[in-house]
């Protein structure tokens, strides 16, 4: 389980959007197996961003709607939120220097 990347739900993730915060969120599955290699890369670059986003998860399974009001069709798929919105989203599993560029490019 990650320390750093918290596992939410859509209503959980529409509360952090609601409140003005910047959010990077991991959409994934348990049985998706680039979802498992990224997961301790994000785990691993999220406290460089504290302060500045809030780093979570939702497991598409267990919450559908929300991967699909977000327009998720492959995973894991990271989305940046900010100002309300989506402003951007890696798709697929990357290694942590691509992952940490597309961090510091969007937050």
């Amino acid at each position: 389980m990650s320390k750093n990347v918290k596992e939410i739900n859509g209503a959980q993730l529409e509360a952090l959007i609601k409140e003005g915060k910047t959010v990077v969120c991991d959409f994934w599955a348990p049985w998706c197996g680039p979802c498992r290699m990224i997961a301790p890369v994000l785990d691993e670059l999220a406290p460089d961003y504290a302060g500045r986003a809030e780093f979570v998860k939702i497991n598409v399974d267990e919450d559908g709607d929300t991967a699909q009001k977000y327009g998720v069709m492959s995973i894991p798929n990271i989305f940046v939120i900010k100002g309300g919105a989506p402003v951007a989203n890696s798709l697929g599993y990357v290694p942590a220097p691509t992952l940490k560029a597309f961090l510091d490019e969007n937050l």
